[in-house]
């Protein structure tokens, strides 16, 4: 495996973007450069062990401890809670280090982390009901509205299904998507979250996956109508405004960047990270692997054929590509959300392109990389073909979906109405 020391381009992964995330306001915090350290030190302890959490269907309790002790799941949790405030710009630098280990891990702790900065938008005394007992406490999630709530006095009752909760098994409570009853006779409900702490739900292991398997995306049971009180509640257009509820108590910036210009950053970090990985793979590996058989130039090692080195530099290109991306449209919603700016439609729609383009070349990358190693990708303890089903999974998440997003930016080009959330 290459790493910084024998990539002679991976010194240059970090992007130096100025940005308002970049820098803690809390005092005693450690430095961004110390906490991607700690990433870096990960990275072959995840590597080792990625293999089997991809058995395992799920981020092991140790590898969770380890990121707990890092501070990871701190970076963007309220400094009233122990948090560290960190943006989302120095969150890219967190998670796509990880990923290079492993990218079911990586997504794990990507999941964990931005959701510490989604329970920070809610109203406050849902803030102390996850985290005055436990400050360590993490929220795993489903977002896609899976029931519709009963609106009782006090709160409201739910029950059902909701699938796709990511690091559910090391979560203490869960964020879940609902409908909410029209509040005017004649309106449509509304869509929103709820939380839910674990004494409230159910795992249902459904897990089984060709890609992202370590994950353990299950699904989150409840089965008869449990009360939660409304304080838990957050719309998804309180989520997606410049002004959520818990911005009056949590004052930093960060926590008024809208849902869609935030929490897509916490999928795409991890294919980029893991398309570096593969880069760096491809590295190691194309310098010692001799080819064998009835071949063009057999016996020549895989670094000597000019379609390896085009495919190499084209993979580095498009990480690169994807990195910058990302850190731009990243770090511009930070300094509009410092400078008190409304995050425009403009600028959303673009965020949303983005989010899906950098995916789609981080995949394409891993394409690249996977396309150059042959039969010895195929093995199931070769990291490359991991590589290459873990971006090809995250790759069509609907958040990221190419197809989907780039018919709601081309309807937005065209000047039509926008079909998609943004």
């Amino acid at each position: 495996m290459t790493d910084a020391a024998t990539n002679p381009l991976a010194q240059l992964n970090h992007v130096d973007i100025p940005a308002p995330g970049r820098k803690s306001p809390v005092m005693g915090a450690p430095s961004i450069e110390k906490i991607v350290a700690s990433a870096s030190e990960l990275v072959p302890v995840l590597r080792a062990r990625a293999q089997r959490t991809e058995q395992d269907r799920r981020v092991s309790e140790e590898t969770t401890r380890a990121f707990h002790d890092a501070g990871f799941f701190k970076l963007m949790q309220p400094a009233r809670y122990g948090g560290f405030e960190y943006g989302f710009t120095a969150f890219i630098d967190v998670v796509s280090e990880l990923a290079r280990g492993c990218t079911s891990s990586a997504w794990g702790c990507s999941l964990g982390a931005i959701h510490q900065w989604l329970v920070a938008t809610f109203p406050e005394q849902a803030q102390d009901d996850v985290w005055r007992e436990d400050p360590s406490a993490i929220v795993c999630g489903s977002y896609a509205p899976a029931t519709m709530a009963e609106k009782v006095d006090g709160g409201y009752l739910v029950h059902g299904k909701w699938l796709f909760a990511s690091n559910v098994d090391n979560s203490q409570w869960a964020l879940l998507g609902v409908q909410f009853p029209p509040e005017e006779k004649g309106a449509a409900p509304t869509a929103g979250f709820l939380l839910a702490p674990r004494s409230d739900w159910s795992i249902e292991d459904n897990w089984h996956v060709a890609g992202q398997a370590g994950t353990g995306s299950k699904a989150i049971v409840i089965d008869k109508p449990t009360f939660i009180p409304g304080h838990r509640k957050l719309t998804f257009a309180q989520a997606s405004s410049n002004n959520p509820p818990g911005a009056a108590v949590n004052t930093n910036p960060i926590y008024r960047i809208p849902f869609l210009s935030a929490v897509p950053v916490c999928l795409v970090s991890p294919i980029i990270g893991t398309a570096q990985g593969a880069v760096d793979e491809l590295i190691g590996l194309a310098g010692s692997r001799v080819t064998r058989g009835a071949v063009a130039g057999g016996g020549s090692r895989l670094s000597e054929f000019f379609p390896v080195q085009s495919r190499l530099a084209e993979a580095s290109a498009s990480v690169d590509a994807a990195r910058l991306l990302l850190y731009r449209d990243t770090a511009q919603v930070e300094q509009m959300a410092a400078d008190g700016h409304v995050i425009s439609i403009q600028q959303r729609i673009r965020n949303r392109r983005d989010h899906a383009f950098a995916a789609r070349l981080s995949r394409d990358a891993v394409e690249a990389v996977f396309a150059s190693v042959g039969g010895a990708g195929l093995a199931l303890d070769q990291p490359i073909q991991r590589m290459w089903r873990d971006t090809n999974a995250i790759s069509r998440h609907i958040s990221l979906n190419w197809d989907a997003v780039s018919s709601m930016v081309g309807q937005y080009l065209l000047g039509l109405e926008p079909k998609g959330q943004y």
